[in-house]
């Protein structure tokens, strides 16, 4: 089974208990607080298996499954025998990295939670993109929209940052952003000849328009 399957069905369940015990919610949402504070390490990895409500869980897990595949895929070619290990290890570390500025902004703040799998699920998009900067993707708010995976993770950046600026909603846009940031920079690490590819694919792509 593949890695990607195993955590959605781990994100499920979790998420599904979180859902009738609230007392597992609050105790595994991410507390910039409790973490700097009160040295709860562990809630860097809870918070992104607990979801806020049933939406919230189906589209983290089905942007994880339709994107993951791909993106685990990657890995294994890359890397036969442990391309699985690879791909847990970037998602959880993009789990993790995308809380770095909720601890940045709010660890005085007791009163501050945040729960999802959304900054891994970023990361795991963005990967995507950098792999495959021209498969098209579509925009939720305009049905039958659809543009090159770069230019859409542009569009996406820039609208994320301008909610987070507006604080419209309780929705972690930075932690979006951050793990868009992580998914980028893991796979350059990894293989640095993905961001050539990426470079020439992008350059083929503009030098079409113009010919």
């Amino acid at each position: 089974m593949q890695a990607h399957i195993i955590l959605i069905g781990i994100t499920v369940l979790i998420s599904l208990l979180g859902f009738s015990n609230n007392d597992i919610k609050e105790k595994g949402c991410f507390s910039p607080y409790d973490y700097f504070n009160k040295k709860k390490w562990w809630l860097l990895i809870t918070h992104g298996f607990l979801h806020a409500d049933f939406f919230h869980l189906f589209f983290n897990v089905y942007v994880l499954h339709i994107f993951g595949d791909r993106v685990e895929s990657y890995f294994i070619k890359i890397s036969p025998e442990i391309g699985m290990f690879y791909f847990v290890l970037f998602y959880l570390g993009a789990m993790i990295f995308a809380t770095l500025p909720s601890i940045i902004k709010h660890n005085n703040n007791p009163s501050y939670r945040s729960l999802g799998a959304s900054g891994a699920i970023s990361a795991v998009v963005f990967a995507y993109i950098l792999i495959d900067p021209l498969s098209e993707l579509g925009l939720i708010l305009i049905p039958g929209l659809f543009l090159p995976g770069f230019i859409f993770g542009a569009l996406y950046l820039i609208a994320e940052h301008y909610l987070s600026k507006k604080q419209y909603s309780n929705i972690a846009h930075d932690a979006h952003i951050s793990g868009s940031v992580f998914g980028v920079l893991f796979i350059m690490i990894y293989d640095i000849d993905t961001l050539y590819s990426f470079i020439n694919d992008v350059g083929t792509y503009f030098s079409s328009l113009l010919n």
